[in-house]
């Protein structure tokens, strides 16, 4: 597979200004699939991760390159998203209450998927809102716990 016409086509058509590095795996050992840098400007993809999550959650191959394109398209929402910086101050800020820095992280990641949906709309619906719906689904559930939290208080 040619991971860097992938890169160079989203690249092209996203307009951003970044670079995009490929690495076989994240180095603390948690599979994440790739990173965006916010003071680099640059997104890391971890290509041997993204085969495992792949393989996770579809139980081949098959779609590993449709997989890859996916997941880059959500970095470089990142690297698109406009709130970024914003959000990520307000994640920071000791003042916000654990409620809101989980609706603040989810917001992060949504932002993200947005622009990804747009980037590539080639990749059917049905697999990409599978991926979406497992990349989300930590945040989601860390949302309602933390409303639960707060309603029971």
């Amino acid at each position: 597979m040619k991971w860097n016409q992938v890169v160079d086509r989203l690249l092209q058509r996203s307009g951003l200004d970044i670079t995009v590095g490929l690495e076989s795996r994240f180095g603390d050992g948690r599979l994440i699939g790739g990173k965006y840098g916010m003071n680099s400007k640059s997104v890391t993809m971890y290509t041997e991760v993204i085969q495992e999550q792949c393989l996770q959650m579809f139980g081949t191959l098959e779609r590993e390159e449709d997989y890859f394109t996916v997941v880059l398209a959500h970095e470089l929402g990142h690297a698109a998203d406009a709130e970024l910086q914003r959000l990520c101050e307000e994640l920071e800020d000791a003042s916000v209450s654990g409620e809101r820095r989980t609706r603040v992280a989810l917001q992060i990641e949504e932002n993200a998927w947005n622009y990804a949906l747009a980037l590539v709309p080639e990749v059917d619906a049905a697999f990409f809102s599978t991926v979406i719906d497992e990349s989300l689904l930590a945040y989601r559930m860390q949302v309602e716990e933390a409303a639960a939290a707060a309603y029971t208080a």
